[in-house]
């Protein structure tokens, strides 16, 4: 698939939006930098960042690929390789104990939890309006 990298950074900009985050200069060349050519580690993402901004620091750049990780847009796995899709708005990975899986869509994850929030009595003939992720990563033990 060609990638067009100013739809990716758009995609990716609305991502961050939706995320509450703050599109600053810094995260703005920083998105170029990845767009721009693959990287291999946050320190070459890093090395060519400086060269653009030398103001910027190192944790700057760690936190912003985090950021990027989180959110779908880019992968660790994949060097870093810009993997956002204008029809993927991030959505959840449900993981079973059999290790299968179930992706969901933002849309059909809201209409999980508002069917299981109903079903318990938590919510009548009301919708959600956000969820809020207090943990990174949520483990259920039983």
């Amino acid at each position: 698939m060609v990638r067009n990298p100013d739809k990716d950074k758009d995609i990716i900009i609305s991502r961050l939006k939706q995320q509450g985050c703050r599109i600053t200069k810094q995260r703005l060349m920083l998105l170029d930098v990845i767009l721009e050519e693959d990287c291999s580690s946050c320190k070459e993402i890093y090395y060519k960042a400086v060269k653009k901004d030398p103001k910027i620091g190192a944790a700057t750049v760690y936190r912003m690929v985090n950021t990027l990780e989180e959110i779908g847009a880019i992968n660790r796995k994949n060097m870093y390789r810009i993997t956002c899709d204008e029809n993927d708005n991030g959505g959840y990975t449900v993981r079973l104990n059999d290790d299968s899986s179930i992706n969901l869509s933002e849309s059909k994850w809201s209409k999980i939890i508002e069917s299981g929030l109903e079903a318990c009595g938590y919510i009548k003939n009301q919708k959600i309006t956000s969820v809020v992720d207090r943990k990174k990563a949520v483990s259920v033990n039983k």
